[in-house]
C-alpha cells in the first residue's frame, strides 16, 4: 500500500478525542485531510488545525450538520470497553447501534462518500459480551446501507492495541501501570493468552491507507506481527523495569468475556488481513508507555 494524500478534503472522525479516533485524527491532519473531531467529550490532543465539535451520537441534527461537506466519515465512537458493554447492554445499543444508524443515516443525506467503521477481530468469536453484538450488528447495517443507499465503507477490524493515550482498561495500559505503581502486575488468566498487538499509530497510519480505492466496500483486519502470549508480554515488562516486578497469574479468575489463544469460532464476511511493512517494536512501545505511566505519576 501507498501512503494515501488528500488535496484538502473534509473528513469527521467520530469519536476523535479517544485512544484510536485521536491517532486517526493525526495522521489524517498528518496526510493534508481538513479534519472535523466530533465526540462527546473535548479532545485534550486536538491539533490546531483541527476543528473540534462536541456532540452526541444521537443527536441527528448535530450528526448531520457535522457531516455537511464531507468526503469521509470515521467512526471510532461508542462504548469499546467489554467490561462496560456487559453491564450496561442498553447503553451499548444506544451507542453502538442506534448510534452509529445515526451516523449512517446522515452520511447518506449529506452524500458523504465512504464511511470507515472501526470493528473488532471480536465479530469472530463467541466471546466480547454486548461489545461484540454491537460491533457485529452495525457491520451488517453498514453493508445494508451500502446495498440500498449506495453508501460506500471499509470496515476495519483492529486486533489488541496499544500504545500512549490508552484508557486505564487497556490490558497493556493496566498492567503497565500496575508494575509502576505497584511493582507487581496480577494477571487474570494463565498467561498462555495469545494477542496479536498493534501499536495505534502504526493502526491509525494503516487506516489512512485504507482510503486507497482498491478497499471500498471491503472487510480488513488490522493487526500487527507480533504475537505474544500473556507470560511473554509480561516478563518483557518486567524486564524492561530491571526484573523487578513481581507476576501473579491467576486462572481461575480469568474473564471467560476474552478469549484465549484465538477469537475465530464465527465466520461473519472474510477480512483481508493488513499488518505494517514498518512498525514500532512492542518493546520500544512498552518503555513508552512506562515513560507515560511514570510522567502522569509525577503530575
Amino acid at each position: 500500500m501507498k501512503d494515501y494524500k488528500s488535496n484538502n478534503e473534509k473528513v469527521v472522525v467520530f469519536g476523535g478525542s479517544g485512544f484510536l479516533g485521536s491517532h486517526v485524527a493525526d495522521a489524517l491532519s498528518q496526510s493534508g485531510f481538513l479534519v472535523t473531531i466530533y465526540d462527546i467529550v473535548p479532545s485534550p490532543w486536538k491539533k490546531p488545525d483541527q476543528e473540534m465539535i462536541i456532540g452526541d451520537l444521537l443527536d441527528e441534527k448535530s450528526v448531520y450538520d457535522a457531516l455537511k461537506g464531507a468526503h469521509y466519515a470515521f467512526h471510532f465512537a461508542g462504548i469499546a470497553d467489554i467490561g462496560e458493554a456487559k453491564k450496561s447492554p442498553m447503553a451499548t445499543i444506544r451507542n453502538n447501534i442506534i448510534g452509529s444508524t445515526t451516523i449512517l443515516e446522515c452520511s447518506v443525506k449529506t452524500n458523504v462518500e465512504r464511511i470507515f467503521f472501526a470493528s473488532t477481530v471480536y465479530v469472530y468469536s463467541n466471546h466480547g459480551s454486548f461489545y461484540r453484538v454491537s460491533k457485529q450488528s452495525v457491520e451488517l447495517l453498514t453493508e445494508a446501507y451500502q446495498q440500498n443507499f449506495g453508501l460506500d465503507y471499509t470496515i476495519l477490524r483492529y486486533g489488541s492495541l496499544y500504545g500512549p493515550r490508552s484508557q486505564e482498561w487497556n490490558g497493556l495500559k493496566r498492567y503497565v501501570t500496575q508494575a509502576v505503581k505497584e511493582k507487581k502486575i496480577s494477571y487474570l488468566g494463565s498467561g498462555e493468552e495469545k494477542r496479536e498487538y498493534i501499536h495505534v499509530w502504526d493502526a491509525a497510519k494503516l487506516t489512512v491507507e485504507a482510503i486507497d480505492p482498491f478497499f471500498k466496500n471491503q472487510y480488513l483486519t488490522l493487526t500487527g506481527t507480533q504475537i505474544l502470549t500473556s507470560k511473554e508480554l509480561l516478563h518483557m515488562i518486567s524486564e524492561i523495569m530491571g526484573g523487578k516486578i513481581k507476576i501473579n497469574f491467576l486462572p481461575e479468575e480469568r474473564d471467560s468475556d476474552h478469549y484465549i489463544k484465538t477469537p475465530y469460532r464465527f465466520t461473519p464476511r472474510v477480512a483481508q488481513k493488513v499488518v505494517p511493512n514498518m512498525f514500532t517494536e512492542i518493546g520500544q512501545g512498552i518503555l513508552e508507555l512506562i515513560e507515560e505511566v511514570y510522567k502522569s505519576n509525577e503530575q
